[in-house]
């Protein structure tokens, strides 16, 4: 994970909501697609970005693609945060 790349991921609302969404658990890209008034293609373009700074996995289970968070990532950044305010 680059540093970089999460926080051009997390830099988008789109992306942020994706993630908010993702914390309850797997989603389909159908199932995402489905709270955003967006094209697919945009929904995947947020994907790619999300998989490329590693916030998010996808697994593929027959005709679907499934993405979930990638929790350990997000406690990284988390834990950047904490040492950030505390001056360490």
């Amino acid at each position: 994970m680059g540093v970089s790349e999460t926080f051009k991921a997390l830099a988008a609302p789109e992306r942020r909501k994706i993630l908010d969404l993702l914390k309850h658990g797997k989603l389909s890209a159908g199932e995402i697609s489905k709270q955003f008034e967006m094209s697919a293609a945009t929904i995947s373009y947020h994907l790619t970005v999300l998989k490329k700074a590693d916030l998010v996995t996808e697994s593929k289970y027959k005709n679907y693609v499934y993405y979930e968070l990638n929790t350990s990532v997000v406690e990284e950044v988390m834990m950047w945060f904490t040492e950030l305010k505390e001056g360490k």
